[in-house]
């Protein structure tokens, strides 16, 4: 279905329902953050039932789990968290599959290029949490792998590809890694109150650039 009123009052309702969430955070309203957050991503759901003809599965299921996982987040249980770190984790998984499809065989240049940057950039986060994980540590980095690979597949892709669908991609990308690092951040190693905002901030903007991304490539 691509019907241009259901595209809008799609589109703008994402939007409404990611500021509302985003206006909850700056307030510190319980009643907007619980009540909007999990809309974000079943408005995007929607927008992409909506605009796309071919409705890819995987990007299908991603969205899916990152549902979840926005879901369990929203409770302070450590239990919950790592509900909403697995949900995560299979989202990327499904994105890393997603991405995996576009790809021709990279070449051993391609390989290094991006096991320098990303897991260049995993290692030292890795580092800064160091002594702050507690029973979180085996968790956190076999999700900093699956992440940082999906990161390094999108780099890939789009030294490949290079266009724009492959760059809006890679971009979504840098933006998840951004806010999962900023979250771990704030969660382990120091609390800071504006970095909530800006970990749901980054982290709508990649939910949103990623679809960007995977609608482009639908239309190539």
């Amino acid at each position: 279905m691509n019907s241009k009123p259901n595209v809008t009052l799609a589109t703008a309702f994402f939007f409404m329902v990611s500021i509302l969430d985003l206006i909850g955070i700056f307030a510190d309203n319980e009643w907007l953050k619980t009540t909007f957050k999990p809309l974000i991503l079943l408005s995007l759901i929607a927008l992409y039932l909506f605009v796309s003809l071919k409705k890819n599965k995987w990007y299908l299921l991603a969205l899916i789990f990152s549902f979840g996982g926005d879901v369990f987040l929203l409770f302070d249980a450590q239990s919950y968290f790592m509900l909403g770190l697995g949900s995560f984790l299979l989202a990327h998984l499904f994105y890393i599959t997603l991405v995996s499809k576009q790809l021709k065989k990279p070449n051993n240049k391609e390989w290094l290029l991006s096991f320098v940057i990303f897991f260049g950039f995993l290692i030292g986060l890795l580092m800064v949490l160091k002594g702050h994980l507690g029973a979180f540590k085996i968790p956190v980095v076999v999700y900093g792998l699956v992440i940082s690979s999906f990161g390094a597949l999108c780099f890939i892709n789009n030294l490949q590809q290079k266009d724009k669908a492959s760059a809006v991609l890679l971009i979504g990308a840098l933006l998840f890694m951004l806010s999962d690092s900023l979250l771990a951040v704030n969660k382990f190693y120091r609390s800071i109150e504006i970095l909530n905002l800006l970990v749901m901030l980054t982290y709508i903007a990649a939910q949103y650039l990623i679809f960007r991304a995977v609608v482009l490539a639908e239309k190539t």
